[in-house]
């Protein structure tokens, strides 16, 4: 009798194994994009302006409320349907590295030492919340 038990309880154990990981995994991936999306707003902050189109293709402008001027690039919103709109987007900064600025100043234009005091720098942007469907300057 004891015998026929033992037997038992070693299939029991590997099969009720097996029947939860599929349970477990499941709850670990579910759980996974709530840790990123905590990771990636640390350090993020919300500016309110008038959305424009940038210098290139997939690039934008927003001047706050400060005068300072964001550089915005997103691959998560939308940013190209709210051009002209007056916006309150949320993101986090991003540095430039040295390879980034020398390949920007071979193609863009050198900015005035007034522009550059006024742009805050580039905001890769999250969230967008549209306030108005105008902006007021």
């Amino acid at each position: 009798m004891l015998h026929q038990i033992a037997k038992r309880s070693i299939w029991l154990v590997p099969a009720l194994f097996i029947s939860l990981c599929p349970v477990m995994s499941h709850a670990l991936a579910a759980a996974a994009p709530k840790q990123m999306a905590g990771m990636h707003m640390h350090g993020a902050i919300k500016v309110t302006g008038c959305l424009q189109k940038g210098e290139s293709m997939n690039e934008f402008s927003l001047t706050g409320k400060n005068g300072k001027t964001w550089e915005l690039h997103s691959k998560a919103v939308k940013l190209s349907e709210h051009v002209g709109h007056t916006v309150t987007v949320t993101g986090v900064p991003h540095h430039e590295t040295k390879a980034e600025e020398a390949k920007e100043a071979k193609t863009e234009p050198a900015e005035t030492p007034g522009a550059e005091a006024k742009e805050a720098g580039d905001l890769l942007v999250t969230h967008l919340k549209m306030v108005s469907k105008t902006c007021t300057q």
